[in-house]
């Protein structure tokens, strides 16, 4: 309380200096009223109250922001937030999601998409994806049925309960509509690719009684092969020069001789489908890697089809009955490289063995059995049916039900069944009982019998639910000579339950895909809240008020007991014109269902070997004489992008705790009109941070270390063959690291005023990320993500800014917006390094609309207007950037009808 107290009085004090005449306007854009009397609830707080007298930090984005953005889904304005940081799952980082390919979501501050918490009309939503998911796919709810999205930039779990780490996104759907409207958009990139469809009706009616109101809604999006983006995967082998490289899974079968004189050397076969099938020579990497990207997409397909419902009807004078229905289904797929068959060894006497001596294949892309596919089939449903009212002298009261249920099928194709294929290279079973006899090394060599034997297309299911029970009450409990003093109360009974069922034959571990076991879990908790605003002083000079916010809830887990969290909150208007905020609250999150139930699995992540050309000339001392100590071969190279990384979840767990302090204020400027500005300082501090920590900054944080002394150096988080030098088991499971610390600075200028006959709105957002410290565990020294792509968690660069203008006169209206992502290093990459830097990138868009008449108008626009190509990243993580982080696209052009009457 002393730090925010100091903070508010610092600021207050410093920022009443300047001239505070004008009227007091919301924190928001797009509002120019002197003043707004009616009360409401907004997020971050659940007493009713007027908008502007919030405290919290909160970013508004209304229907009309949405609409002249052009963006037409939820997680593209929010991924485009300069707030956003690090890693959400989008149509361009659709791997990037655990048990949830193709999910979308928003990750504020960079602190992960499990630490901002999505409400819609302040409620929770089931989590979304293929089954025991740990956030809300946000492809479930269309941008048509919004009225606003409010972003709380805060903590609030002593508001919210767990999981408001980082804030709160509050999506406010419309309430009532009276007619019906009709909209069609269709857009591409420029050279016709990535082609998205786009339909919605809106239908309502309203009376003295009641309303209602309907939403149906239709997109579909094209796929953009990477090959066709990115033209070849580009790695720096060359000093100075880059130049086009692939995988090491080589169609002819890569292999080391294990047994003779030539043991430890690598050899490849036959890549000719038309030539000898026993020929081999020494590996190279130049000659024998096979090409990735055109078996990739940088963007991939998706078909959501969504209804909603809303509708509220009063029973009597004082009691509202009210229901919302929401449904989506969601089909996406991804398109993956022909799978590799890996660790298979063949004794000297083996048939199909030319060599004479035994070798182990390390690997063989099977390019004859064709491409990869993962698909996904996810419906979710959404209920909420409640009682509202008003009773005694103006207590606000309402009971609510929420129940979601997520349900999935989805799984990949072209799999090989590697019991069949074992029996299909044993000499003693193939050849009889329908099993045929497999020849694996040499491209062309296996026949379509053989494939047709040991190809397969595996189905999983699973989904996620949420039940919860509310009921709250509100209003003003006693008058204090500074104003009446409001209150909040509340409780909640919620149970979330997920589960996941891999295929059988994954399951059983025979399959060529990453083994996975099934997933089961469930946790209940009970909650009681409540929240008040002490109206300390007003109408003196330079306080013309000043209150005191406080919360407090108080949780109770059947896994993991009982725990309590705070708000204390100061909200000082100086004048009119100027008003001050700081908020010091506590938050925890508890280890999800995935996090703690999810059973082991393997899986293939993009990964830097430090230890790569460690004996060349200018490599680091340190690694360099690490590396060698820990038995890398002189001469060792990294084949290939990605290492078999163990992942999954971890029974011991607990939950994490944070401390988030923020300070700033709102300023009506005084030398003109209708112009504000906003600065908020933030600062979170989380203990028994629950982190999943990179296997390229484990081996990074490793070899860097004096004398391999770090623990990232044990074998429980990597280990290396003997032999070759290859990582042969890497672990990125979830730990309760030490600590995770956040702050810094966001700002945002408004501004309303009239040019040349033009209405025009301006706004500007900049975000400043000054630090992002990690500490796996007590004692370690802190990794600095700030400033940095971490080549699996995203991009921390310390500035991000969105600005925008919106024009309108007569029947035009025009919007241009300019989205900036700030300069930032590559964590794993040398200095030197080309790709080591990426440099600040500019994203401009336009739109313009023209309303034929009140019913009908006509919109187009290009995103992207300047074709910006993403930077290269040297630990990228596909199409040779960071995915997570720049757009994929180029150019991108669309055109939109809008009918209403």
């Amino acid at each position: 309380m002393q730090k925010l107290l100091k903070s508010a009085v610092a600021i207050g004090v410093s920022a009443a200096l300047f001239n505070t005449t004008t009227v007091w306007a919301q924190s928001g854009p797009g509002d120019t009223e002197a003043e707004n009397v009616e009360k409401i609830t907004v997020t971050g707080s659940r007493i009713q109250r007027i908008e502007a007298e919030s405290a919290a930090p909160v970013q508004v984005f209304t229907a009309e922001d949405i609409e002249v953005s052009g963006m037409t889904s939820v997680e593209m304005i929010l991924q485009r937030m300069s707030a956003s940081a690090g890693f959400a799952g989008s149509q361009s980082n659709a791997y990037w999601t655990g048990n949830g390919y193709g999910t979308a979501q928003v990750n504020l501050r960079g602190l992960g998409i499990n630490r901002t918490l999505v409400l819609l009309n302040g409620r929770r939503v089931v989590n979304g994806g293929t089954g025991a998911n740990s956030s809300v796919d946000l492809n479930m709810i269309p941008v048509e049925m919004i009225q606003r999205i409010e972003v709380l930039k805060d903590g609030a779990s002593a508001i919210y309960g767990a999981d408001a780490v980082a804030g709160v996104v509050n999506i406010i759907t419309r309430k009532s509509y009276d007619g019906f409207t009709i909209e069609g958009r269709l857009g591409s990139t420029d050279d016709g690719e990535g082609q998205d469809r786009k339909v919605n009706m809106i239908f309502g009616a309203s009376s003295d009684k009641g309303r209602i109101m309907a939403t149906l809604g239709y997109r579909s999006s094209d796929e953009v092969n990477m090959a066709d983006q990115a033209g070849c995967a580009l790695s720096e082998i060359t000093p100075g020069q880059l130049d086009c490289i692939g995988s090491s899974s080589t169609i002819g079968g890569r292999a080391t001789i294990l047994t003779g004189p030539n043991a430890g050397d690598r050899i490849n076969f036959s890549q000719d489908a038309d030539g000898d099938g026993d020929f081999y020579e020494p590996y190279s990497s130049e000659k024998h890697n096979s090409a990735s990207f055109p078996y990739l997409n940088s963007v991939n397909p998706i078909t959501n089809w969504n209804f909603s419902v809303f509708g509220d009807y009063q029973l009597s004078s004082d009691t509202t009955a009210f229901t919302e229905v929401l449904y989506n289904n969601r089909t996406s797929d991804q398109l993956a490289t022909p799978g590799t068959i890996r660790g298979i060894e063949f004794d000297a006497s083996h048939p199909t063995n030319p060599t004479g001596e035994t070798i182990r294949l390390e690997g063989r892309r099977l390019l004859e059995g064709g491409t990869r596919s993962f698909f996904q089939d996810v419906n979710t449903f959404r209920t909420v049916v409640g009682l509202s009212g008003v009773v005694g002298a103006g207590w606000n009261w309402e009971v609510a039900y929420n129940y979601g249920r997520n349900t999935a099928i989805d799984g990949m194709t072209n799999i090989v069944n590697m019991q069949r294929l074992s029996a299909g290279l044993d000499p003693s079973t193939c050849g009889s009982n329908g099993t045929p006899c497999i020849d694996l090394l040499g491209y062309g060599d296996l026949s379509q019998d053989a494939l047709d034997y040991i190809m397969f297309r595996t189905t999983d299911n699973g989904g996620n639910e949420q039940r919860s029970l509310t009921a709250n009450i509100s209003g003003d409990l006693f008058e204090m000579p500074s104003g009446w003093v409001p209150v909040a109360f509340g409780v909640e009974h919620r149970k979330e339950k997920g589960w996941r069922n891999p295929d059988s034959s994954i399951v059983a571990g025979i399959m060529n895909t990453n083994q996975a076991d099934p997933i089961e879990g469930s946790y209940t908790v009970d909650e009681v809240y409540a929240e008040t605003s002490l109206p300390l002083l007003a109408d003196l000079p330079l306080v013309q008020s000043l209150n005191l916010d406080l919360a407090y809830r108080y949780s109770d887990y059947d896994t993991f007991g009982s725990d309590g969290n705070y708000k204390a909150s100061v909200h000082w208007r100086v004048s009119d014109a100027l008003k001050v905020r700081a908020t010091q609250s506590t938050a925890f999150r508890i280890p999800n269902i995935p996090e703690l139930f999810g059973g082991v699995a393997e899986g293939n992540l993009t990964t830097t070997d430090p230890c790569d050309g460690w004996d060349q000339t200018g490599a680091n001392p340190t690694v360099a004489a690490n590396c060698q100590a820990d038995g890398v071969p002189a001469g060792y190279q990294q084949f290939g992008a990605t290492v078999l990384t163990t992942v999954g979840g971890n029974p011991d767990l607990k939950p994490e705790d944070a401390d988030t302090f923020t300070a700033g204020f709102v300023w009506d400027i005084g030398s003109a009109d209708n112009l504000q500005l906003t600065v908020d300082y933030y600062d979170i501090d989380i203990e028994n941070a629950i982190q999943r920590i990179p296997g390229s900054t484990k081996l990074s944080v490793c070899y860097n270390s004096e004398n391999l002394s770090h623990p990232f150096c044990s074998p429980e988080h990597f280990t290396r063959d003997s032999l070759t030098g290859d990582i042969d088991f890497l672990s990125a499971q979830p730990t309760n690291a030490a600590t995770e610390n956040v702050s810094g600075i966001d700002t945002a200028l408004f501004y309303n005023t009239e040019l040349l006959g033009w209405k025009s709105d301006f706004s500007w957002n900049v975000s400043y990320l000054n630090e992002y410290t990690f500490a796996p565990f007590v004692g370690a020294d802190e990794i600095e993500y700030a400033g940095f792509i971490t080549g699996g968690r995203g991009s921390y660069t310390h500035w991000r800014s969105n600005a925008s203008g919106t024009f309108m006169k007569q029947d035009w209206r025009i919007h241009y917006s300019v989205q900036y992502i700030g300069a930032a290093d590559d964590i794993n990459a040398a200095p030197e390094d080309i790709g080591a830097r990426a440099p600040s990138v500019f994203y401009h868009n336009v739109q313009g609309t023209y309303f034929i008449n009140s019913d009908l108008s006509v919109t187009g626009g290009v995103n992207n207007l300047f074709d910006k190509e993403p930077p290269y990243i040297q630990s990228w993580t596909d199409a040779n950037t960071d995915t997570m982080t720049y757009d994929l696209l180029g150019r991108q052009l669309y055109l939109k009808v809008r009918y209403s009457f």
